[in-house]
C-alpha cells in the first residue's frame, strides 16, 4: 500500500530540521538512568553520576517512607482510577491528598491535577470570561504562557504580559483597565531559569490597590522557600494571604507527577464543575497521591530538610564563585551559569557528563537567544563530598574551555 506522501514530505521537513540541530550543537540527547533519583545515580552507559539537572529539591524520590507509602497506595487502590473523578468516583485518597495540600500552602481548599501544566491551563481558562483580563510576567513558565493564550482563545479573555518583577509596569496596565470585571495577575514564584525569587509583597499590594486577583505558581518554591518549606508567601511572611496557588507534586514533593490548584472553596468546587483538563482527564495515580502525601508529612515532620538545602545552595554557589564563574546571584538551589550560545551550554554540559555530573545546559528557546545556560540544581540530600566533587569538575571543565 503507497505511503501518503504528506506524510513523506512531514518527515522529510523534519529530518533536514533535526539533522540542522546535531549540526550545530543544539540537538538534545537523551540520557537514562537505570535506577531511582537521587543524588546520584547510575546511568546507562556511563555508571554512577552525581545528579545536579533534578527537581529533587528534597531528596525525597527515593526516600523509603515515600516509595513505601506509593506502594501501599497501589496495592489498595490499584493501578488507576479508569475515568474522571465524576464518572467513576473520586477516590478517598485523593480528598485527603487535596486536604494535605491546602493546610501546607495556607488556603482552605485545594485540588489535584494529573499535572501542574493542566493546572495551569485550567485557572485562567476556566475562571475568566470575556469582561476580565489576566496580565502575566513576561518570564513567566510555559505552562503559564499557554494557559493564558487559551484563556485568550477559549474564554475571550482580554490578555496582556507585564514587564518581568516590574512593579510600575504592572501597575499601569491595572490602573489602564478598570473597565474589567475581574482583572488577574499571574505569576511564578520562583523563575525556574534564573532562580529569581518573584517580589510577592509587592506584587500583593498593587493587586490589593487594583481589587485584582493574585495567582501564584510555586512549583520551585513549595519545599523549598519559607522556614519550613511551605512556599514563597512563608519565604515572605505572607502566609495564607495569596488567593490562588498552583504548584507541582513532581519537584520537591518526591518528584513523581501531579499537580494542584489551592484556593477558596469556590474557586476549587468551580474548576471541579467546568476546569476542562479536570473533566476529560483520569485523576492521579493513586499511588502518586499516596507517596505524596508521605512527602508532605516527611516534610512538616523534618524542617531541617529546608535548612539544608539552603545551606547546600549557598555553599555551591559560593565555592562556584570562588572558582572565577559568575552564576547569577539568588537564594534558591537554582544556580545558573550563563555562557551565551546554546551549542557551548549543551558543550559544556556534555563535558561536565564526561566527568561525572550530569547537569543540563538550556538554550533558546527555553530561554531568550544569547542567554544560553548550564542551570544547576542543589539537592538537600547532596552530600559536601557530592558538592565537592561537582564542583572540580566545574574546575577542570571551565580551565579547558577558558572560561575561568
Amino acid at each position: 500500500m503507497p505511503q501518503d506522501t504528506s506524510v513523506n514530505a512531514l518527515d522529510a521537513r523534519l529530518t533536514t530540521q533535526l539533522e540542522e540541530f546535531k549540526r550545530d550543537g543544539v540537538y538534545k540527547r537523551l540520557n537514562h538512568l537505570d535506577g531511582p533519583q537521587g543524588a546520584r545515580a547510575r546511568m546507562e552507559g556511563r555508571g554512577e553520576v552525581i545528579i545536579l539537572s533534578s527537581n529533587n529539591y528534597l531528596g525525597l524520590c527515593n526516600l523509603p517512607e515515600v516509595v513505601r507509602a506509593g506502594k501501599d497506595g497501589l496495592d489498595r487502590f490499584g493501578a488507576g482510577t479508569a475515568s474522571v473523578r465524576f464518572i467513576c468516583g473520586t477516590f478517598t485518597i485523593h480528598r485527603e491528598l487535596e486536604q494535605v495540600l491546602a493546610r501546607l500552602v495556607g488556603t482552605p481548599a485545594s485540588l489535584s491535577f494529573v499535572s501542574c501544566w493542566n493546572a495551569n491551563e485550567a485557572v485562567p481558562g476556566t475562571l475568566l470570561g470575556e469582561e476580565d483580563l489576566v496580565l502575566s510576567d513576561q518570564l513567566n513558565h510555559a505552562s503559564i504562557i499557554d494557559g493564558v493564550r487559551l484563556a485568550k482563545a477559549i474564554a475571550r479573555c482580554q490578555t496582556g504580559v507585564y514587564k518581568h518583577a516590574d512593579m510600575a509596569d504592572l501597575d499601569a496596565k491595572l490602573g489602564a483597565a478598570k473597565d474589567r470585571r475581574i482583572k488577574m495577575v499571574i505569576t511564578d514564584g520562583v523563575f525556574s531559569m534564573e532562580g529569581a525569587i518573584a517580589p510577592l509583597p509587592d506584587l500583593l499590594a498593587i493587586c490589593r490597590k487594583h481589587d485584582a486577583v493574585l495567582v501564584v505558581d510555586d512549583s520551585h518554591a513549595t519545599g523549598v522557600l519559607g522556614a519550613t518549606g511551605r512556599g514563597t508567601a512563608e519565604h515572605f511572611g505572607l502566609l495564607g494571604q495569596i488567593d490562588i496557588i498552583t504548584s507541582t507534586l513532581g519537584k520537591a514533593l518526591g518528584g513523581a507527577a501531579g499537580g494542584f490548584v489551592a484556593g477558596s472553596e469556590a474557586v476549587c468546587d468551580y474548576l471541579t464543575q467546568r476546569a476542562r483538563p479536570q473533566l476529560f482527564s483520569n485523576a492521579l495515580p493513586p499511588t502518586v497521591a499516596a507517596s505524596t502525601i508521605a512527602s508532605v508529612q516527611y516534610l512538616e515532620a523534618h524542617p531541617e530538610r529546608v535548612t539544608g538545602l539552603r545551606m547546600n545552595a549557598r555553599y555551591f554557589r559560593d565555592q562556584l564563585t570562588a572558582l572565577g564563574f559568575k552564576p547569577l546571584p539568588g537564594e534558591t538551589p537554582i544556580v545558573p551559569v550563563i555562557l551565551g550560545e546554546t551549542a557551548h551550554a549543551i558543550r559544556m554540559s556534555e563535558m561536565l557528563l564526561d566527568e561525572g555530573v550530569f547537569v543540563t545546559g538550556f538554550g533558546y528557546p527555553v530561554v531568550p537567544q544569547g542567554q544560553a545556560r548550564v542551570r544547576c540544581q542543589v539537592s538537600a540530600a547532596h552530600t559536601r563530598t557530592d558538592l565537592d566533587q561537582a564542583l572540580a569538575a566545574f574546575a577542570q571543565v571551565g580551565r579547558r574551555l577558558g572560561l575561568i
